[in-house]
């Protein structure tokens, strides 16, 4: 494998800022430091590189990952995926979270103007027509990973959210279950995240369905969502049979805590989750199986054959997802 920028500053005892300037700056570096680096690159053979190509064409190895300020498990493995091609190539990986409207503002004001990366890679939410003009203003690919809308954006990879929540509906629908709730926090963020498709598959399709009543259920930001889910259910005259979690992060407390109301899973309650994240296989929780680590690999590939003005065969992809049949679900109490 060729020399990255990395294995040069490895090797020379410098840092990667001190390769590129000796490449791009060389008046900024002393000479005893350019002339060792010079020597370890020759050593290496990175003078005839894709990173050292970069420097002469003013890049700046940098890719900037755009992601809610929340990192939870699925942003991890993003990363994790994004980092796992980027860093053979000497590409650093910039995160950007945005918690705020002032956050999303001053990301796609000064990104443009400061022109520090080579490729944006956006997370789980849309870009507006004004920010994909903005950034364009950059000549830089933008690539999505879970976006509702491809509008704005070079390439992408993701799942259909509409339709792996249908999945779980069906698959309630088919063990007998004509009651389902669908438990989702309500949304502060000024992101318009992808994932909330699932909740509109969920009522579109309970809405379809014969004799099937689909429940809603929005738990305000902040709260306990687990009491405050349960407050909700156990009011209800006739409570739902089945309850789908908008993510396994929240269904496996959910799951464990529901002896506390007296409720047993699934003999009473069936619930199941989505992502197939950690410890869903032991809790049991049936749910649906996302790879984010394989989309961020896919999307970091686009984002490098992109910058070197090649067009991917396939630029939106829709990666495919798996009903994970576990021991939370089953047929409703009679």
């Amino acid at each position: 494998m060729r020399a990255s920028v990395n294995d040069v500053a490895r090797e020379a005892g410098v840092s990667v800022s001190t390769v590129s300037r000796t490449f791009t700056r060389p008046e900024l570096v002393s000479e005893r430091t350019r002339t060792k680096v010079l020597k370890v690159a020759d050593e290496l053979n990175f003078s005839v590189s894709r990173s050292a190509g970069a420097f002469k064409n003013g890049q700046t190895l940098r890719i900037a990952l755009v992601t809610g300020g929340h990192i939870d498990w699925f942003s991890a493995r993003i990363f994790e995926g994004l980092n796992s091609v980027l860093h053979e190539t000497g590409y650093d990986l910039s995160l950007y979270a945005i918690d705020n409207d002032d956050d999303r503002a001053r990301f796609f004001d000064q990104l443009p103007a400061n022109r520090n990366a080579d490729a944006i890679i956006v997370s789980s939410f849309d870009i507006t027509e004004q920010e994909s003009e903005r950034l364009r203003t950059m000549g830089i690919p933008v690539v999505g990973i879970n976006i509702a809308a491809t509008t704005g954006f070079d390439a992408s990879v993701g799942i259909d959210d509409t339709a792996a929540s249908q999945i779980l509906v069906r698959h309630l629908v088919a063990l007998g279950h004509r009651r389902i709730a669908y438990l989702y926090e309500r949304s502060i963020s000024p992101l318009r995240f992808s994932s909330y498709r699932r909740v509109t598959g969920f009522t579109e399709l309970c809405d379809e369905l014969d004799s099937v009543t689909g429940t809603p259920i929005a738990v305000e930001h902040g709260d306990d969502f687990v009491n405050a889910a349960f407050t909700t259910l156990l009011s209800r005259p006739d409570p739902p049979t089945a309850i789908c979690v908008h993510q396994d992060s929240w269904a496996i407390p959910f799951f464990l805590r529901a002896r506390r109301y007296g409720i047993h899973i699934p003999d009473d309650l069936s619930i199941v989750g989505f992502d197939d994240s950690d410890f869903a296989a032991e809790a049991g929780l049936t749910t649906i199986r996302q790879r984010p680590r394989e989309m961020a690999q896919l999307a970091a590939r686009m984002a490098l054959d992109l910058i070197d003005g090649k067009t991917p065969a396939e630029p939106h992809v829709t990666a495919p997802v798996q009903l994970v049949l576990r021991d939370s679900a089953a047929a409703p109490p009679r």
